[in-house]
């Protein structure tokens, strides 16, 4: 058994498709059915059930992924730990967030400090988030929504208070406090479902009383506060500084109370290099002192 077949095989796994899995490794099909093919000649199983040119994972080939894809990430684990020894202040820090405002300055900070490091970056629904770090796929998880999964860790980084934002002339846009539940009737700018915020933001009506009334979805965070100067309706948005254009109108709700702490999740029982750790370590600091100098920590995002 050779290690390149359980790369390919891992992808054809995950794909359940010959041609893209072919195009995403960069080989030709031919060759990547072959190196299946002996692969499992040489397990003695097949690992697919084979319909024409549709192909499924069996029982047997689910069983194979899960040794596969551990035996693949310790080989990495050991890769990266070979790398620490060396003492290289290098290495690549993969990181899957439904937001990356809160995240940009503190790793232009650092990348400053240590510019060996790299980022591989990419965003992904909490389900899928939760599934790469279990995998050992990725090192963090930056997200709003704690990760309730056994072996997962996470440290808190911002707490966030969530204000309401009117546009301008509404009716309560010379207020500085507000009950959510004032705004029961009025048209919301929100998220698309399955966007981590929007079901956070649908607990805080479903406290105050009501079910929003969205009358306009986005899956661009910088989407809703132009919406809202737009005059479309309002929103729950964190307490963002100036983008550029028109500030917000923001609301404090005081009533029901509206807050939520972002933090960094990981595997606890995967490898974690050095340049990860380092990372870790300084996102702490970082918040901390933004927490001491009660400045906001992110920019031109709702």
């Amino acid at each position: 058994m050779e290690l390149l077949q359980l790369h390919y095989f891992r992808t054809v796994a995950k794909l359940e498709h010959m041609t893209k899995a072919a195009q995403e490794l960069r080989i030709a099909q031919p060759a990547l059915s072959k190196t299946i093919a002996r692969l499992e000649d040489d397990l003695g199983v097949p690992l697919f059930d084979r319909q024409g040119r549709h192909i499924r994972l069996n029982a047997f080939g689910k069983a194979f992924l899960k040794k596969a894809e551990a035996a693949l990430s310790l080989l990495e684990e050991g890769r990266q730990e070979l790398a620490d020894l060396a003492g290289l202040d290098n290495g690549t820090i993969s990181l899957v967030t439904s937001t990356l405002n809160r995240l940009s300055e503190p790793i232009g900070a650092f990348h400053a400090l240590h510019p060996g490091v790299h980022f591989r970056i990419s965003h992904a629904s909490m389900e899928r988030m939760e599934q790469l770090i279990e995998q050992g796929d990725i090192d963090f998880g930056f997200t709003a929504i704690p990760i309730e999964r056994t072996g997962i860790r996470d440290t808190p980084l911002l707490d966030e208070e969530v204000f309401l934002a009117v546009p301008p002339g509404h009716r309560f846009a010379q207020r500085s406090t507000i009950c959510l539940s004032d705004v029961a009737g009025d048209p919301f700018i929100g998220y698309k479902e399955g966007y981590p915020f929007r079901s956070m933001n649908d607990e805080f009506c479903r406290k105050a009383g009501f079910k929003p009334n969205i009358v306009c979805e986005v899956d661009e965070p910088a989407g809703i506060g132009r919406l809202v100067r737009a005059g479309l309706g309002v929103a729950l948005v964190g307490a963002c500084r100036s983008d550029g254009e028109t500030p917000l109108r923001l609301l404090r709700i005081v009533d029901p109370a509206c807050r939520r702490t972002f933090r960094l999740a990981w595997h606890e029982s995967r490898y974690m290099s050095a340049a990860a750790r380092r990372f870790r370590d300084y996102l702490a600091r970082y918040f901390e002192e933004m927490k001491r100098a009660d400045v906001p920590a992110f920019s031109g995002e709702v």
